[in-house]
């Protein structure tokens, strides 16, 4: 196997995800492996777009989302699509910012009532068991 193509057990063992999942990433078209016989075969395009297709998933945007961000990287992309994409990226962080706001109140919450737990219990009279 060159350096230029992986096969579909490389591509799981560097991105650590399962065969099913590059093949359902594959019947979504979002990345297009070679096929030599039963063999798959991925390129350095198909890396570079399972890394991003990978970071989006991380940013939770959905595939549909995803695929709309992979338009950028094709050849002859154009300002209308570079354009498009914004807003939805734009979306996803105010999301995400919405998400942290409550995450962080959660977590100080949670805080809170593990301290007031520790304070109750370290009046409380030791019992032996």
């Amino acid at each position: 196997m060159t350096e230029e193509l992986m096969t579909i057990r490389q591509m799981c063992d560097v991105f650590n995800v399962t065969p099913r999942t590059l093949r359902f990433y594959e019947s979504r078209e979002l990345i297009f492996p070679e096929r030599r016989g039963q063999h798959r075969l991925y390129d350095r395009r198909d890396r570079a777009r399972l890394t991003l297709i990978l970071r989006g998933k991380r940013f939770g945007f959905s595939l549909e989302q995803i695929a709309q961000l992979l338009a950028l990287y094709e050849p002859g992309a154009n300002q209308a699509q570079i354009a498009a994409t914004i807003p939805v990226a734009r979306q996803r962080l105010d999301d995400m910012q919405q998400q942290y706001i409550e995450l962080e109140s959660a977590i100080a919450d949670l805080k809170a009532q593990i301290a007031e737990a520790e304070s109750q219990l370290a009046v409380m009279p030791k019992t032996t068991g």
